[in-house]
């Protein structure tokens, strides 16, 4: 869908434009093996903190682990169970709590998971595949089902797969999906030389 490209001020890379969350999914084509290890391969070399890594994650292939994707689906919110229905495989990256190295808290590393997840959804784009990362799952329920250890977060599940035409989704999820992207003003966010103080665009 080449309406989903992002429109910047200048321009940016095609992967970064290109990358989006849509929730209109081929049901019937799989991701191969070679697929996802290069997206977790991605993730595996994203930064971190000290070379932390203080990411893990958990994986669910509808077509190898059918009883384990659907306990991951019925951790989701509604809403998304509506498109997720079709996604062949999900994801749910957490986030330690302290440093490998000295046991000390490690206040980067929902930052440092963040980045791997980015990674996921780059290698994804870069390979024809869409990724969509959610926050709207129930944690707590994740975390008793597959006995994530309480030194590690849930931080977002990710339905990953072929994007398909948004024809394949109701009507309310559909009319998101056609929604005109749109970021606020560099302004809004950007500042310089201190808070508040947008960040000056021109050239002296």
């Amino acid at each position: 869908m080449n309406d989903r490209i992002a429109v910047a001020s200048v321009p940016i890379h095609e992967l970064l434009a290109c990358r989006w969350s849509p929730r209109a999914y081929d049901k019937n084509r799989r991701v191969s093996r070679e697929q996802l290890t290069a997206l977790l391969e991605a993730a595996r070399w994203a930064p971190s903190c000290n070379g932390d890594e203080p990411w893990r994650f958990l994986v669910w292939d509808r077509e190898r682990h059918a009883t384990g994707w659907q306990q991951a689906f019925e951790c989701l919110s509604e809403n998304n169970k509506k498109w997720c229905v079709n996604v062949p495989v999900l994801m749910l990256s957490c986030a330690g709590s302290t440093f490998a190295h000295n046991g000390k808290p490690n206040r980067y590393a929902q930052h440092d998971t963040g980045m791997a997840d980015l990674s996921i959804a780059l290698q994804a784009t870069a390979m024809g595949l869409a990724a969509h990362q959610m926050g709207g799952f129930d944690a707590g329920r994740s975390r008793e089902v597959f006995h994530i250890p309480a030194e590690y977060t849930p931080m977002a599940m990710i339905a990953i797969g072929y994007q398909a035409s948004p024809d394949v989704l109701d009507d309310e999820t559909r009319q998101k999906e056609l929604r005109p992207r749109s970021r606020k003003p560099l302004a809004a966010h950007f500042f310089e030389g201190t808070w508040g103080a947008a960040v000056s665009l021109t050239a002296k």
